[in-house]
């Protein structure tokens, strides 16, 4: 495909290294010299110094009358270049258009983006404050994301040295706990090679284990796990009110009944405007890492501290002097790729990245057009997992999982049948139609999963298990 990325900071970047990677033809557009410098320097595309917002500059990358552009991707900081970028690409002849929206008003409503010519509008910042209460409310998780509209998701647990599951292969593991509805699909195992595991697979202590489960039963998996069991959040302390501090403050509230949620910012002037919107909230005007004031409002024994500020750096120190306050379970906010391991080197227990949640929806949305619930987990691990609803024709409808031939490397993790009916399928599993079929790939292997659950094509051709499926 031909696709044009405008904007090249840390989204676009992301986005043109991925889409080239996978042998699109990529144009980026872009008026900071620092950054084409980056771009011509690391991307394999084509990059057109200027506005993406003038005609003449998106003419030179190629929309022009007749073009044959599939995609147009505004992912600038700025809200109103990306929209008119969309409105000048799409009079063009683009064929898809999609627009970062940091503004979430844009994305409030489809109507906005429809009245604009704009396929679709992105803000990523819901997401991921559902990501970081979800790793509040399941305090040993490291990653976390939502499946089957919440009903189930994906969590990373480290692997306990005293857990009962040391040493117990995972055939082992679901034989012992037959009512769990819960499955690892991946494992980080220190200095060697990440595993796809199987049922032989034994699991080690450390290991990092990603594991879908039916969200009710996730204080098993984390007693499991673990050997503890996460407390009901009582105070949560959030630093930066901005809009994902706001999210985050807002959905506790809702969340939790009789939560305290502490919200910091240094500006005065937001500090009021936010303790007016957010009348259950106590928002402090100060220093979030001021040890006076954290004292004072109860760090030590906190439930939880986000540090959401702008600054990556920032939000990490932080976290750290959180930590060493007493707060259980400290959640950084940071927007540059270079950070995703900070984790494994300062006393902070989680990073969250808004701009890989939004590189990872723009990616899902032109890799499955069709599937708007693919979902990627993780970016270091390179594994995406997918959500399909078989269609009520499926010719995979009345036939068993092991007679599907299932390409090499696909795992169906979960199957969400009817609103509340969530189990792991085995072998003998039935399908039937209006299934929720969640799997788990790598990401190169996703468009293949993708096609055969999705439209069909395990029928007829790839049914026949004397046919080699391709690599």
């Amino acid at each position: 495909m031909r696709i044009i990325v405008v904007g090249v900071g840390e989204v676009g970047f992301r986005l043109a290294k991925v889409l080239s990677a996978e042998g699109h033809d990529v144009n980026v557009v872009e008026n900071n010299d620092e950054r084409i410098g980056r771009a011509e320097a690391e991307l394999d595309a084509r990059v057109v110094r200027g506005s993406g917002a003038r005609p003449q500059t998106l003419y030179d990358a190629g929309v022009v009358p007749g073009c044959n552009v599939d995609y147009l991707i505004a992912c600038t900081e700025r809200d109103e270049v990306n929209i008119l970028s969309c409105m000048i690409a799409r009079r063009g002849g683009v064929k898809h258009v999609v627009a970062r929206a940091r503004s979430m008003e844009f994305t409030d409503s489809l109507d906005w983006a429809d009245s604009l010519g704009i396929d679709m509008m992105f803000s990523p910042e819901r997401s991921v404050a559902r990501e970081i209460l979800e790793l509040l409310s399941v305090s040993s998780a490291v990653h976390t994301a939502e499946l089957l509209d919440g009903r189930a998701a994906i969590y990373a647990f480290r692997l306990s040295p005293d857990s009962p599951l040391v040493d117990m292969s995972l055939m082992e593991f679901r034989k012992r706990n037959p009512d769990l509805i819960a499955v690892v699909v991946y494992i980080e195992r220190g200095e060697e090679d990440d595993i796809i595991p199987n049922g032989s697979t034994v699991l080690k202590k450390d290991d990092l284990c990603y594991v879908v489960s039916y969200r009710e039963q996730v204080w098993r998996l984390e007693k499991l796990f673990q050997l503890k069991a996460t407390r009901s959040l009582k105070r949560v302390f959030i630093v930066g009110g901005g809009k994902l501090g706001f999210q985050v403050a807002r959905r506790l509230r809702m969340a939790y009944k009789g939560i305290e949620v502490r919200l910091i910012d240094k500006d005065r002037e937001k500090c009021e405007r936010l303790a007016a919107e957010l009348p259950d909230v106590l928002v402090l005007s100060g220093d979030g890492a001021d040890e006076t004031l954290l004292r004072g409002e109860g760090i030590d024994g906190a439930d939880g501290y986000v540090a959401a500020t702008d600054s990556d750096e920032v939000n990490m120190i932080y976290c750290a002097v959180a930590k060493s306050l007493g707060a259980v379970k400290c959640i950084a906010v940071v927007r540059r790729a270079l950070y995703q391991s900070m984790p494994d080197h300062l006393p902070l227990d989680a990073v969250v990245d808004p701009n890989e949640a939004l590189a990872s929806v723009i990616l899902r949305y032109i890799r499955y057009p069709g599937h708007s619930k693919a979902l990627s987990i993780i970016e270091r691990i390179d594994a995406e997992m997918l959500e399909i609803v078989l269609p009520s024709d499926t010719p995979l409808a009345g036939r068993a999982l092991m007679d599907l031939n299932v390409p090499q490397g696909v795992l169906v993790a979960l199957v969400g049948r009817e609103r509340k009916n969530v189990f792991v399928p085995v072998g003998k599993t039935i399908f039937e139609p209006e299934d929720h079929v969640i799997l788990f790939a790598s990401t190169d292997r996703m468009p293949q999963a993708a096609e055969f659950f999705g439209s069909g094509v395990g029928s007829r051709r790839k049914f026949d298990k004397s046919e080699e499926v391709p690599e």
